[in-house]
Protein backbone atom coordinates (compact mmCIF):
# COMPACT_ATOMS: atom_id res chain seq x y z
CA UNK A 1 0.00 0.00 0.00
CA UNK A 2 2.38 2.57 1.30
CA UNK A 3 6.13 2.24 1.61
CA UNK A 4 7.93 5.77 2.78
CA UNK A 5 11.24 6.58 1.22
CA UNK A 6 13.32 9.10 3.18
CA UNK A 7 16.13 10.91 1.76
CA UNK A 8 17.99 14.53 2.61
CA UNK A 9 19.82 13.46 5.44
CA UNK A 10 23.72 14.56 6.38
CA UNK A 11 26.39 16.06 8.45
CA UNK A 12 25.58 19.75 9.19
CA UNK A 13 27.23 22.58 11.31
CA UNK A 14 24.91 24.09 13.83
CA UNK A 15 23.01 26.88 12.53
CA UNK A 16 22.48 25.34 8.87
CA UNK A 17 20.01 23.73 7.21
CA UNK A 18 18.60 20.43 5.96
CA UNK A 19 15.37 19.57 4.01
CA UNK A 20 14.30 15.90 4.15
CA UNK A 21 11.96 14.40 1.89
CA UNK A 22 9.72 11.29 1.70
CA UNK A 23 7.99 9.56 -0.68
CA UNK A 24 5.06 7.77 -0.59
CA UNK A 25 5.99 5.05 -3.14
CA UNK A 26 3.09 2.67 -3.98
CA UNK A 27 0.32 4.86 -2.74
CA UNK A 28 -1.86 5.46 -5.48
CA UNK A 29 -3.19 9.27 -5.59
CA UNK A 30 -6.37 8.31 -3.75
CA UNK A 31 -4.44 6.20 -1.03
CA UNK A 32 -2.01 9.68 -0.81
CA UNK A 33 -4.97 11.95 -0.38
CA UNK A 34 -5.88 10.46 2.63
CA UNK A 35 -2.77 9.72 4.40
CA UNK A 36 -1.40 11.49 7.50
CA UNK A 37 2.11 11.97 6.93
CA UNK A 38 4.85 12.25 10.12
CA UNK A 39 8.31 12.61 10.91
CA UNK A 40 9.95 10.92 14.21
CA UNK A 41 13.50 10.71 15.24
CA UNK A 42 15.38 8.28 17.62
CA UNK A 43 18.49 9.75 19.15
CA UNK A 44 20.93 6.93 20.54
CA UNK A 45 19.89 5.79 23.88
CA UNK A 46 16.29 7.79 23.66
CA UNK A 47 13.35 6.75 22.59
CA UNK A 48 11.34 7.71 19.66
CA UNK A 49 9.49 10.70 19.28
CA UNK A 50 7.25 12.83 17.11
CA UNK A 51 8.99 15.78 15.51
CA UNK A 52 6.35 16.63 13.00
CA UNK A 53 2.76 16.07 11.65
CA UNK A 54 0.69 16.91 8.48
CA UNK A 55 -2.51 15.38 7.83
CA UNK A 56 -4.80 14.74 4.96
CA UNK A 57 -6.41 18.15 5.39
CA UNK A 58 -2.83 19.92 5.97
CA UNK A 59 -3.00 21.01 9.60
CA UNK A 60 0.35 20.69 11.19
CA UNK A 61 1.63 19.89 14.46
CA UNK A 62 5.05 20.45 15.65
CA UNK A 63 7.13 18.91 18.94
CA UNK A 64 7.70 21.96 20.80
CA UNK A 65 11.61 21.32 20.43
CA UNK A 66 11.48 22.36 17.03
CA UNK A 67 8.73 24.81 16.61
CA UNK A 68 9.29 28.02 15.12
CA UNK A 69 12.49 26.05 13.00
CA UNK A 70 11.23 22.76 11.52
CA UNK A 71 8.37 23.14 8.96
CA UNK A 72 6.60 20.33 6.95
CA UNK A 73 4.43 20.38 3.90
CA UNK A 74 3.41 18.08 1.66
CA UNK A 75 3.58 17.97 -2.66
CA UNK A 76 0.56 16.36 -3.62
CA UNK A 77 1.67 16.03 -7.44
CA UNK A 78 4.82 14.17 -6.46
CA UNK A 79 3.34 12.32 -3.21
CA UNK A 80 6.13 13.64 -1.10
CA UNK A 81 6.07 14.60 2.15
CA UNK A 82 9.12 17.62 3.20
CA UNK A 83 10.66 18.47 6.83
CA UNK A 84 12.80 21.83 6.15
CA UNK A 85 14.91 22.04 9.55
CA UNK A 86 16.56 25.43 9.86
CA UNK A 87 18.92 26.85 12.43
CA UNK A 88 20.09 22.82 13.10
CA UNK A 89 21.32 22.60 16.82
CA UNK A 90 23.69 19.92 17.85
CA UNK A 91 20.61 18.08 19.81
CA UNK A 92 19.01 17.51 16.70
CA UNK A 93 21.30 14.63 15.73
CA UNK A 94 19.37 11.63 15.22
CA UNK A 95 17.76 9.20 12.56
CA UNK A 96 14.75 10.57 11.26
CA UNK A 97 11.95 8.39 10.45
CA UNK A 98 9.17 8.77 7.54
CA UNK A 99 5.67 7.52 8.83
CA UNK A 100 2.68 7.58 7.13
CA UNK A 101 -1.06 6.33 8.52
CA UNK A 102 -3.36 5.14 6.54
CA UNK A 103 -6.88 3.66 7.63
CA UNK A 104 -5.52 2.83 11.06
CA UNK A 105 -2.52 1.09 9.64
CA UNK A 106 1.20 2.73 9.89
CA UNK A 107 4.44 2.93 7.83
CA UNK A 108 7.48 3.15 8.12
CA UNK A 109 10.43 4.24 6.25
CA UNK A 110 14.37 3.36 6.79
CA UNK A 111 15.35 6.17 8.12
CA UNK A 112 18.24 9.24 7.33
CA UNK A 113 20.88 10.05 9.75
CA UNK A 114 21.12 13.57 10.34
CA UNK A 115 24.24 14.94 12.62
CA UNK A 116 24.62 18.05 13.40
CA UNK A 117 28.05 19.12 14.85
CA UNK A 118 31.33 21.69 14.67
Amino acid sequence: QVQPVESGGGLVQPGESLRLSCLASRAILSTWSALTMAWYRQAPGLQRELVAQITDRGTTTYADSVQGRFTITKNNAKRTAYLQMDNLRAEDTAVYYCNAIFRGSTFWGQGTQVTVSS
